[in-house]
């Protein structure tokens, strides 16, 4: 499929650029690139937002909350913040996209010290006093973040993307030779109405499939396997997050406008179960209880202590997403292939793991820039 049914300009000075990818940091590389200017994208993805949920298409499960991890990490911190001010615009009542946002004042807790070099820096950050922490808590912090619907924003991206004149393609590429040499329509329908000329570039943002992907076969991608419970809870207006301890365990309450909220979670290395189990559904419940009892519907709240049977009715969904881990940190940089008929710049931008929208439209900014000098060579 394509995003129009014209013809790609030819003028001299436009570059095609292929991207492979349309989770959150492909669709966010994709679309800044496109709208840069001098450049006619196309993204190859085997998944895209209007898709059913996969397992592999972890972007549609994500909780999406603003809470940088970057610590004193200088370039990670310019990403992290580059992103939620992106995002702080878009979600304002006069921004480009307020229907796939939430504001809201965050509260995160720590089980251990934990480096708030970044987190400092966001509106209105607090820290909290100790008759203020919830259980197994030794610190707190509250400051104001923003909440991502997952899949609306993800529609959002991918529909701003087409309507700035991308391209799309249904595709699952074995190697990335397949791109370079025979461009976007080695994937395209036989009958498709766009003529799709071979990548002067081409951007990698597969996710976990880097780990797979012939020419690129990171072995340093792992996958760490998230599960979530999307709650029907209206009358919950605010975010917290519990995190540190044993297994990395991460339990977040967090709202959307829809009145939805997205409870979990779990951190579970290169676990590749592909579908929720009930017993973690329970215990995020058990987990989130008794950190946010609020979640619970006011009439039980009213009448006694809630437990997890109380939640059951209001359950939405159950949800799980193999987060694209890489051991090293992100990879986020060019380099050039030689096939046997063409020489071209690559960029790399994957393995954000499980903070691929705190970190998308930074690191989307890193990969124009990477492609840019890449080009200019």
């Amino acid at each position: 499929m394509s995003g129009s049914d014209s013809q790609p300009q030819t003028q001299n000075g436009i570059k095609h650029i292929t991207v492979l990818g349309a989770g959150v940091i492909g669709l966010t590389t994709a679309l800044k690139i496109q709208q840069k200017g001098g450049y006619q994208v196309t993204v190859i993805a085997q998944d895209f937002p209007t898709d059913p949920k996969t397992v592999t298409y972890a972007s549609l499960s994500a909780g999406a909350h603003h809470v940088s991890v970057a610590g004193d990490d200088v370039a990670q911190r310019k990403i992290d913040i580059e992103t939620f001010k992106t995002m702080w615009d878009l979600s304002s009542p006069e921004g480009d996209a307020p229907g796939c946002f939430k504001r809201l004042k965050q509260k995160e807790f720590h089980r251990e010290p934990t480096n708030l070099d970044t987190l400092s820096l966001m509106p209105n950050y607090t820290e909290l006093g100790k008759d203020e922490l919830v259980p197994g808590a030794i610190s707190g912090i509250t400051y104001d973040s923003v909440n991502t619907d997952a899949p609306i924003f993800l529609n959002y991206l991918l529909s701003t993307f087409l309507a700035s004149g991308g391209h799309i393609v249904r595709g699952s590429v074995l190697h990335i030779n397949q791109v370079i040499n025979g461009g976007p329509g080695a994937f395209a329908e036989p009958d498709a109405h766009v003529r799709f000329p071979l990548p002067d570039a081409v951007v990698v943002c597969p996710g976990l499939g880097a780990r797979y992907l012939g020419g690129v076969e990171d072995t340093d991608v792992y996958p760490v396997r998230g599960q979530t419970v999307l709650l029907n809870a209206p009358w919950v207006d605010f975010c917290m997050s519990l995190s540190g301890g044993p297994g990395k365990i991460w339990t977040y309450v967090i709202p959307r406008r829809s009145g939805n909220v997205i409870i979990g979670g779990t951190y579970e290395a290169d676990d590749w179960h592909p579908r929720p189990r009930p017993e973690t559904t329970r215990d995020i419940l058990e987990r989130v209880l008794e950190i946010c009892p609020e979640i619970a519907p006011p009439e039980i709240r009213a009448q006694r202590k809630p437990t997890v049977d109380d939640i059951l009715p209001i359950i939405v969904e159950e949800s799980c997403g193999l987060r694209p881990c890489r051991k090293g940190g992100v990879r986020l940089e060019s380099e050039w292939l030689q096939t046997s008929t063409r020489r071209v710049p690559v960029v790399h931008n994957y393995g954000h793991g499980g903070f691929g929208y705190i970190a998308c439209y930074g690191s989307a900014s890193v990969a124009l820039k990477l492609l840019e000098e890449a080009l200019a060579q």
